[in-house]
């Protein structure tokens, strides 16, 4: 099993003076000591106008500084929106490739539409068609990442003529896809696409047999029709983290800002109301948790709950995680800069794990993926096979653009002067 680290910026109120550029600094530090520790993902999330939950609205530009400070640790954009109203297709397949060459191929394409209002709204996108738009869009994108050139495209949601899409990326025909998941029957839309499962929700193991033996079957049937130029079959979980030898320390350290991503997911997916630049969410968080802190800190410490299972000593982190490996999940990615979680004690947890938890599950990956991709190896090329892709246009088939300014020349050229316009009658 892989493991990953996820960033959403969290950044709860009450806001000082530099607060945003400290948050993204010691992001940068962290990414560069979970490369170094041999953490094997990166990811970050693209959200917009989600205030406290996510500042991170730009994940191209992050993700590219921790290109540049790292060397071996996955890239995942997990997620880009994918939507033409948040990025119009062309530009995510530039920027995907831009990412995938200055990171020497280890960009992740992680892909999503997005459920929140302030987001959906923000760019007057129709609920309703949604996920129409992002099935259209995620195609296209691979189709420009792969096609030389791309033949140009006239959808329902988009369209856009001949042009080839540059620079292509270092992976070929492009880089690993995903889709964020939140719930069972957008993993079963994974499966069936060929894609990876990202999935946003915190699952016992009980459940999470069910969802990775589901998605499976649907990769080795009929129903996988990939949408990009490759199977990318794999399943991700999120899990909590805070890890320190003293179970109750690990517990202060991380419970609260865990509970807190919890409470603003909630908040702005499900419950809430929000007024711009005015809802405090960490206030609201506070005023229903404080009554019950120290009875959960207690409760915590006796019994570690699936969500909560990645909070704990070194031990406990062992016996969560391999619940996870024996369900055949294939990556578990950690939340970890979450609420007021402090940047040294994020650090601190990750060297430990690091040091006492990942070697065991590091020394049973390569043969485990072995194994794996030998069993899917003929599901995958039948699921390819069954692909119908955009028809490479002939070379004579392809238009030919004359530039703008002979464009103008020419018009010009063909207008009569004044001296050889017709007079006007009268």
């Amino acid at each position: 099993m892989k493991f990953g680290i996820f960033y959403e910026h969290q950044l709860p109120r009450p806001w000082t003076e530099g607060a945003e550029q400290r948050l993204f600094n010691e992001a940068l530090d962290q990414v560069e000591l979970a490369d170094r520790l041999g953490i094997d993902y990166a990811w970050e999330v693209e959200h917009h106008f989600l205030e406290e939950y996510s500042h991170s609205s730009a994940p191209e530009v992050f993700l590219a500084a921790c290109s540049q400070r790292t060397k071996n640790i996955r890239l995942g954009q997990g997620i880009r929106q994918v939507i033409p109203q948040y990025n119009h297709p062309a530009r995510t397949a530039e920027v995907i490739a831009t990412l995938d060459l200055v990171s020497n191929g280890r960009v992740e394409f992680g892909t999503g539409e997005s459920s929140a209002e302030l987001e959906l709204g923000g760019f007057q996108i129709p609920v309703a068609q949604k996920r129409k738009m992002f099935l259209e869009a995620t195609e296209q994108i691979c189709n420009m990442l792969a096609m030389d050139p791309y033949p140009g495209y006239q959808g329902q949601f988009f369209e856009m003529p001949c042009r080839n899409v540059v620079p292509k990326p270092a992976q070929r025909p492009h880089p690993p896809v995903w889709v964020a998941c939140s719930q069972r029957e957008t993993i079963r839309m994974a499966a069936r696409l060929g894609i990876g499962a990202l999935t946003f929700a915190f699952v016992d193991p009980t459940e999470a047999r069910s969802w990775v033996d589901e998605y499976y079957s649907i990769i080795k049937s009929d129903a996988c029709v990939p949408i990009g130029h490759t199977v990318n079959a794999n399943i991700c979980m999120v899990s909590s983290f805070s890890c320190h030898q003293d179970r109750e320390t690990a517990v202060r350290r991380g419970l609260e800002g865990f509970e807190f991503f919890s409470y603003a997911l909630g908040s702005l997916y499900g419950f809430g109301e929000h007024k711009p630049g005015r809802t405090d969410l960490w206030g609201e968080f506070q005023s229903v948790r404080k009554p019950q802190l120290e009875q959960e800190i207690s409760d915590f410490t006796q019994a570690l709950t699936a969500a909560r299972g990645g909070i704990g000593t070194p031990d406990d982190l062992r016996v969560h995680l391999e619940k996870f490996e024996s369900c055949g999940v294939d990556q578990v990615t950690f939340i970890q800069q979450a609420g007021m979680n402090r940047h040294e004690h994020i650090c601190e947890s990750l060297e430990l794990f690091a040091a006492e938890v990942m070697p065991e599950f590091r020394a049973r990956e390569a043969e485990r993926e072995r194994r794996k991709n030998a069993e899917l190896a003929p599901y995958i090329e039948a699921a390819l096979a069954r692909k119908v892709s955009m028809r490479k246009p002939a070379d004579e088939d392809i238009p030919t653009f004359m530039a703008l300014g002979r464009r103008i020349t020419e018009e010009q050229q063909d207008k009569p002067s004044i001296y050889e316009r017709p007079a006007s009658a009268g």
